[in-house]
């Protein structure tokens, strides 16, 4: 079974930060790590690769140094990468960036030579929550999709999905190629080795722009191409209007909470 496993570098988000001027992210400084919801997709990439045999080929959008998130993939067990960067795909929303994966998916697959049968994603990345690029790159591909897998199991061609609900979990089916978005399972991903780190950090990362591939149309990608505009970002203002009582017996401060309870309308 070949697979694609789409993944995004974000910032650490115990990290981020919002320019109060410019009202976007912080970057800068920022620590980044490979998006966690697609770590698990990584995960499960790889054990259907070890059961089942094929290949598996991690594909990331973003500025050069999302080769690193790239080359920690490679240290968990992908075979091979591709960075998917250009000026021109700078600002693209979740429309814009899903077609231009699309479109790299299709040449590396020429690249490749070979067809993925399953292409996995993350859920969502956890600085845009969107949950959009997966199922947009399965409308790009007219393939099949299946979201918010908690496991995937091939049989015959096919794949049985373990999809999470609200109610528990549903077991769906869908002929390959298909897409499919998971969700944190109930195992983690694997850990990479001294060995397999060292391994990865010498791997070449090739680096696909506009001009590897011919069918790529630039009015549907960055900005132009994006639908969807930011007008706002900004921290929420946290304001400490407590009042601490001291000094007071425990009745009479009782007697005063209860005051200020009615004075602001909450008895």
């Amino acid at each position: 079974m070949n697979i694609c496993v789409c993944i995004k570098q974000v910032p650490d988000t115990n990290e981020i930060k919002v320019d109060p001027v410019t009202h976007t992210l912080v970057r800068a400084g920022v620590p980044s790590i490979v998006n966690p919801f697609d770590t698990y997709a990584q995960e499960v990439g790889v054990r259907l690769k070890e059961k089942l045999g094929g290949k598996l080929i991690v594909v990331s959008m973003g500025p050069s140094q999302a080769k690193e998130a790239i080359k920690s993939c490679l240290a968990v067990g992908a075979d091979g990468g591709y960075l998917i960067s250009s000026n021109k795909f700078g600002g693209s929303d979740t429309l814009a960036t899903s077609y231009i994966l699309s479109e790299a998916i299709k040449t590396i697959e020429e690249k490749e030579e070979l067809k993925f049968d399953l292409i996995l994603c993350g859920k969502q990345a956890v600085d845009g929550d969107t949950a959009q690029v997966g199922p947009e790159i399965a409308e790009h591909l007219n393939l099949p999709q299946i979201t918010y897998a908690l496991d995937i199991i091939e049989k015959d061609g096919e794949i049985q999905v373990k999809r999470e609900c609200e109610s528990g979990y549903d077991m769906i089916s869908t002929t390959l190629p298909a897409v499919v978005t998971v969700v944190k399972l109930p195992y983690e991903p694997r850990y990479p080795t001294i060995k397999s780190k060292m391994a990865a950090k010498k791997k070449e990362i090739p680096v696909l722009t506009e001009e590897d591939m011919p069918a790529l149309k630039l009015e549907y990608c960055g900005l132009k191409g994006s639908p969807t505009k930011v007008k706002k970002t900004y921290t929420p203002v946290r304001e400490k209007n407590g009042i601490k009582l001291a000094g007071i017996p425990a009745e009479e401060a009782a007697k005063q909470v209860v005051q200020l309870m009615y004075e602001a309308k909450i008895l």
